[in-house]
């Protein structure tokens, strides 16, 4: 069985003009033998992931997405700096190669970095991987330990101190999140506004430890070694990266965290195998994530709550592109599904917090 993650079929609407893109990669990456093939990686909900292979050498090529996008989303060149400033000093970020912001060649900038080989986790575990407690509750501590070792490098040291503002870097994201979801709602979708403004009333304080912010922590974004399956050798989907409260990371990722004694219903939402034997609960993590950092984790009612809703606004805005028929992918028709699912979440947090 071949673990790794593979690319399949281009789907219907995605297509790129190959020979242009196989002239460019020619022109910016040298030695590049035999001619290209180019597949589309089937997984990922914003950005377009594909694999441009030739005989010595796979790449990958990320751009936006087509049909309407929220203003500041999808920046490619920025996306390129961050893994360009952090892949010497946090090695599981991918090597990027080159970017273009000449859009003749496929009608938006796009960029090109090196594909790292291994195995990622989605809902469904392979056989052989995480089969028993232990094995569970190490990986999850790994997964949390990389994501501590990002949150600790020195932002200032790899030069992307201008890549975000710290300070009320709370208060814009729950401001911008209800802005987005608002703009994005459809006639079939929950409105979110008690929801909104429990947010906005429960905002805690600027951080005083800001950090590089991965944003979308999860271990569909985590490359594992395919010979050592235990081990993570990449994290990938930097499109939301930026500097901020590393608490607010960690909301996020929970924000996806459906662990067992969670109600049925929820596992229909459940992005990771954070409900096997061994793995930590919300709280749990919350803890570990504390004695590794030495952070204080006050009012994670607010970070969870938040990690929910800004989730519900993603999947809204990817709704919106298929409601409005901006893409034809399908997988996007039962989006509207998870936003109500995230929506009682949400309630759910609010209405037993005591913040």
């Amino acid at each position: 069985m071949n673990l790794t993650d593979q690319p399949t079929a281009i789907r219907a609407g995605e297509e790129l003009d190959e020979p242009v893109i196989e002239a460019f990669l020619r022109d910016s990456i040298p030695r590049l033998r035999g001619k290209m093939h180019l597949l589309q990686f089937p997984g990922g909900n914003s950005n377009l992931t594909y694999c441009a292979s030739f005989d010595n050498r796979e790449l990958v090529l990320r751009r936006p997405p087509f049909g309407r996008k929220a203003r500041t989303a999808h920046d490619m060149g920025r996306e390129y700096r961050i893994l360009s400033a952090i892949h010497g000093v946090f090695p599981y970020a991918p090597q990027p190669l080159c970017y273009t912001e000449d859009e003749s060649i496929i009608g938006c900038p796009f960029y090109v970095m090196e594909r790292i080989q291994g195995i990622i986790l989605r809902t469904q575990v392979p056989p052989g991987i995480m089969e028993s407690p232990r094995q569970v509750r190490a990986m999850f501590e790994r997964f949390l330990e990389v994501m501590t070792e990002l949150h600790a490098l020195d932002y200032k040291a790899v030069g992307l101190e201008n890549l975000g503002k710290p300070q009320g870097y709370v208060k814009r994201q729950v401001k911008g999140w209800n802005q987005r979801y608002r703009a994005a709602r459809t006639p079939d979708a929950p409105d979110c506004e008690d929801i909104m403004a429990w947010l906005e009333e429960k905002m805690p304080p600027d951080t005083e430890r800001p950090a590089i912010i991965h944003n979308d922590f999860k271990f569909d974004n985590m490359v594992l070694d395919k010979d050592d399956p235990m081990k993570i050798i990449g994290v990938l989907d930097w499109e939301m990266s930026t500097l901020g409260d590393p608490i607010m990371d960690l909301g996020c990722t929970l924000g996806y965290w459906v662990q067992k004694d969670d109600a049925p219903e929820a596992r229909a939402r459940a992005a990771m195998p954070t409900y096997f034997d061994g793995a930590p609960t919300r709280n749990e993590l919350v803890q570990l994530y504390a004695d590794l950092t030495g952070l204080k984790m006050e009012n994670f009612d607010f970070y969870h709550c938040f990690g929910l809703f800004r989730l519900a606004g993603i999947a809204q805005q990817i709704y919106y592109r298929y409601y409005h028929g901006q893409t034809k992918d399908k997988r996007f028709k039962t989006m509207i599904l998870g936003v109500a699912a995230l929506d009682q979440a949400a309630r759910g947090v609010i209405d037993q917090s005591d913040i």
